[in-house]
């Protein structure tokens, strides 16, 4: 595994150890681009903490902010950082499997 491939996962798995910015790319995943605004309306959380959690997915690249009317960004997800955190883990499984497998046979001996 490439180095930047772990750190962009590590980034991806602290973005979603928090149940409120899974909630927060869940609202965006059912609904579509929204802004801050938009989201504190669905979510049961203030404006200010909702563009909080929205820095911090920006900066995994989960999301990403597009200008709009009246200098509102709206956020939109990006599939690409979660792609390379499920090779990661599709990695340390196959690792995993090789290791059991190796551990299966030897005990079959």
């Amino acid at each position: 595994m490439r180095p930047d491939t772990e750190a962009i996962a590590e980034q991806v798995f602290v973005a979603l150890a928090d149940p409120t910015r899974r909630a927060v790319l869940a609202a965006l995943s059912a609904a579509g681009p929204a802004t801050a605004t938009d989201l504190a309306d669905r979510l049961p959380i203030t404006r200010q903490a909702i563009a909080k959690h929205l820095a911090l997915l920006t900066e995994a690249g989960l999301v990403t902010g597009e200008p709009g009317e009246r200098r509102r960004v709206r956020y939109r997800l990006r599939s690409a950082p979660m792609q390379v955190a499920q090779q990661f883990l599709n990695a340390l499984a196959r690792d995993w499997d090789d290791s059991l497998d190796r551990l299966k046979d030897h005990l079959g001996r």
